[in-house]
């Protein structure tokens, strides 16, 4: 009889649909009973390991449903005396509440001391687990108060900072010190590391009863992925680097991806399809886990959702990239068009997920555009040389290092704010969603005479993975008056364009400890309030507010 080994995941709920993803370990018919009715899909497998998406229909919107899991008709979910409340699917009310739960940046490692210490300057500490603490909070209260959806903006898992779980694993299989050493090498590492970040009960039972959207960022892969086109060269030449990157888009394709898909998009993917159909889909994923390396047409990460009357646009702002020195852009020109299309329309909201934050610290942004600069030749070609060096050294890679892109951005933005994108009204906001930089911050957006919605760059990062004292002390320059001028200075030494936006802190100053962020959006009504955890003095760590922010 097969066994779960993960799962059950709840990923995709829409007003009548939904998908649940499991792996199992070995080959089966999977069913999810909802409501009396069985729904079924056959495992697929890849190198070795079997994995199921199993789409649910039919439902009614705005309704609750308990499920189970049974594996060739033997219930294995939720197992005699589960500890938590039963599994659900809460399917969304076209003009009912959205409670949005997001975040980024999360490492695994156990919820005792030392690793829940202080960071402090002490490497192995990571405080509190916010997810977890969210997780714990949601058992105590009814589900009336749980978020409807959780989007994960990026380092759902670390390849390059590998759990001691996996750290293990790699060690009693290979020599750590060939490289990449203690960092993941293939697929097999993958699925443990996926294990080691999704096994605890808690977390387990959170992502099995609340959807979840996820996108990737740079150490899913490996620190500064795409970062250059210089720096795509030198990780080529490395004998290691082949094997992770076709292993890392293979394992997000199965772990994360395919659940960001509706039912209706599953039906229509080709590659979907294929894999189904294979007696074994390895094959067929490695080659197209190499195209995607290697090319950027013919391969979209972005994708969107809708909450009744707010939308979701997910932008894939790592794989996409084109990184030609002289026309540098976050995201290829067909996916843009896409999101685009995407952010046109009647909507109360609107939301853009990017797991790099659009505005930064106006102090990182300015370096960051001089920086670019330097790099596409502005100074010469030593200082070419050297700016490229330190792009990679303190990962000088956001929007405000493609300027173009960033051009691009703030231009939709701008229309939409405006209303050109909206035949009847412009949404009551909008609102860009971001991780990546271990602080998190609420920032108004400015464009001048013609918007009408307001616009916010909302930052959370990490949910556990604090920066060291010093990196603090850096990023919190970014954010000072002094930091602001040294990097324009630089910026307009460089020639640098100076931003087309205008934007300020709504608080005083940036947050630095593990949080959630919960976007709560009612009719077109919008709020934001982020929540870190207790300290260590706690037994058990408890959710408490940082920042509460009326948006509109």
């Amino acid at each position: 009889m097969s066994t779960l080994v993960l799962g059950p995941l709840l990923r995709y709920t829409g007003a009548h649909d939904a998908t649940i993803w499991v792996e199992t370990d070995g080959p089966c018919e999977v069913e999810v009973a909802v409501d009396g009715t069985g729904h079924r899909a056959r495992t697929f497998s890849v190198e070795g390991h079997h994995y199921a998406l199993v789409l649910i229909r039919d439902l009614e919107p705005g309704s609750y449903y308990e499920y189970s899991v049974a594996l060739d008709g033997e219930q294995v979910w939720p197992e005699e005396g589960y500890p938590f409340p039963t599994p659900a699917i809460r399917t969304i009310a076209p003009d009912g509440k959205l409670d949005l739960a997001f975040g980024s940046c999360r490492v695994f490692a156990p919820h005792e001391p030392p690793y829940t210490l202080k960071r402090g300057l002490t490497k192995g500490r990571y405080e509190r687990d916010a997810l977890y603490a969210l997780a714990l909070r949601m058992r105590r209260e009814p589900r009336e108060t749980w978020p409807d959806a959780l989007l994960l903006l990026g380092d759902q898992v670390y390849a390059d900072e590998v759990s001691a779980g996996t750290r293990d694993f790699i060690r009693s299989r290979r020599d750590p010190d060939e490289p990449p050493g203690e960092e993941v090498a293939d697929f097999e590492e993958y699925t443990h590391l996926y294990w080691d970040s999704w096994k605890d009960p808690a977390i387990r039972w959170l992502l099995s009863t609340v959807p979840s959207a996820m996108i990737f960022d740079d150490h899913d892969v490996n620190d500064d992925w795409n970062i250059s086109e210089a720096w795509i060269r030198q990780i080529r030449a490395k004998p290691w680097w082949e094997e992770r990157i076709v292993s890392a888009f293979v394992s997000y394709w199965v772990y994360q991806h395919l659940g960001n898909l509706s039912p209706e998009e599953l039906d229509r993917d080709e590659l979907f399809r294929r894999v189904q159909r294979a007696p074994d889909a390895t094959r067929i994923l490695r080659e197209f886990a190499h195209r995607a390396d290697r090319e950027t047409d013919g391969t979209r990460w972005s994708f969107h959702r809708d909450f009744g009357k707010v939308r979701l646009i997910v932008m894939d702002s790592r794989a996409g990239r084109v990184l030609k020195e002289q026309r540098r852009s976050m995201i290829d020109g067909a996916e843009w068009n896409w999101i685009e299309e995407k952010a046109t329309g009647d909507f109360d909201h609107l939301l853009l997920g990017t797991s790099l934050p659009f505005l930064l610290s106006p102090g990182l942004h300015h370096l960051e555009s001089w920086n670019e600069a330097v790099c596409a030749g502005a100074w010469g070609r030593p200082a070419a040389w050297l700016g490229e060096g330190i792009r990679q050294l303190v990962d000088l890679e956001h929007w405000a290092a493609f300027h173009d892109s960033f051009d691009d951005l703030a231009n939709l933005l701008r229309s939409v704010s405006a209303g050109e994108r909206s035949p009847k009204r412009p949404p009551a906001s909008v609102v860009v969603l971001s991780g990546d930089v271990h602080h998190g911050y609420l920032a108004e957006v400015g464009f001048g005479d013609g918007a009408e919605s307001p616009v916010y760059q909302a930052t959370s990062s990490p949910l556990r993975n604090p920066l060291g004292l010093a990196e603090r002390l850096v990023m919190r320059a970014g954010w000072t008056k002094r930091g602001e001028r040294v990097g324009k200075t630089l910026a307009r030494l460089a020639g640098a364009k100076e931003p087309n936006v205008r934007w300020r802190l709504t608080h005083k100053e940036p947050w630095f400890e593990n949080h959630v962020s919960t976007l709560q959006l009612r009719g077109r009504e919008a709020s934001l309030t982020v929540e870190k955890p207790t300290p260590e003095d706690i037994e058990e760590p408890r959710l408490h507010k940082i920042l509460e922010h009326r948006l509109v």
